[in-house]
């Protein structure tokens, strides 16, 4: 007998410490939620006034030409808002299995309609996560993925790191950026030209200017191997003041982004369009517009973001 009370008390024990534990895990749940409140990052994928769709016709680069667009992806990641102290506070990301993880988002402005072939039919137009209370009157992000992450096998990878069409190499990484432009004068050049690809054989000309961002200068083994650095990380830190969340949209511009470029052309022994290459003059002004160093420019200020 003295035996089963030892056991009874016991259970009775542990039952006891059972619900205190789960009491105070409820109690920290609850008070970190009364200091936390959610937040909703909006976007939207602009050429000039116009919104992004695919398939749509736009005047666009310098000398102004018809272009048709294929494609308007980017992921971005640190994101962070600033408080009326300017204190930049991080977001803490929503980890909904598909469009966020860890500290990057993907934001998606195709539906695999028209001429958006090589695109996904979902859509993604903004980013949900929480904040520490407080007021908030401004945004900071990076245009990019983390190095710790941009170096994996997207076919291995957990969503939204997963997207094999926003991906290089392991060398390369992902394309933080991929922007696709289509128009008549490109086609005509593949008719009558080709090109050096880089294992020295020869492919067709592109049929536009597609621009894709990403990290080069990747010091690795091989293609296949991971890279310890990236002499050029291309990673574009945006700031946006007068932004508030429950009242503003995050505008990407594309006529801004091209504004300078010269879209009917490409330079000879380069990738087609922009592909980050550091030798490639045809990034020049895309680079500048991304707030980027390039070739002998410092970095600037960015003009593809703004507020609305």
């Amino acid at each position: 007998m003295p035996s089963m009370k030892f056991t009874m008390r016991s259970l009775a024990t542990l039952t006891i410490l059972a619900l205190l534990a789960s009491d105070s895990k409820a109690i920290a749940q609850e008070t970190t939620a009364s200091q936390t409140q959610p937040v909703t990052i909006r976007f939207a994928a602009k050429v000039g006034d116009r919104p992004f769709s695919c398939g749509s016709n736009y005047r666009l680069g310098q000398p102004a030409t018809n272009q048709t667009l294929s494609d308007f992806r980017f992921y971005i990641s640190d994101v962070a808002l600033i408080d009326e102290t300017g204190k930049t506070v991080p977001v803490t990301l929503e980890q909904d299995g598909k469009w966020q993880y860890q500290t990057v988002a993907l934001l998606d402005f195709e539906d695999k309609t028209g001429a958006c072939t090589n695109g996904t039919v979902e859509m993604r137009d903004r980013i949900v996560g929480t904040v520490p209370k407080g007021n908030y009157t401004g945004l900071k992000f990076s245009l990019g993925i983390p190095f710790d992450l941009n170096h994996e096998d997207a076919t291995l990878a957990p969503s939204p790191l997963n997207l094999t069409g926003l991906w290089w190499n392991w060398r390369l990484g992902y394309k933080f950026a991929r922007i696709d432009l289509q128009n008549s004068a490109m086609v005509q050049s593949t008719n009558k030209h080709q090109q050096q690809n880089d294992s020295g054989g020869t492919e067709e000309a592109s049929s536009g200017f597609p621009i894709h961002l990403g990290s080069t200068g990747c010091q690795a083994g091989s293609a296949s191997e991971q890279p310890t650095s990236c002499s050029e990380a291309n990673r574009a830190s945006v700031i946006l003041t007068e932004f508030e969340p429950t009242k503003n949209v995050v505008i990407a511009d594309l006529e801004q982004l091209v504004a300078q470029s010269n879209l009917n052309q490409n330079q000879p022994k380069t990738a087609p369009g922009c592909m980050s290459e550091p030798n490639d003059k045809d990034c020049a002004s895309i680079m500048t517009n991304l707030g980027l160093p390039f070739m002998d420019k410092s970095a600037t200020t960015q003009t593809f973001f703004r507020v609305e």
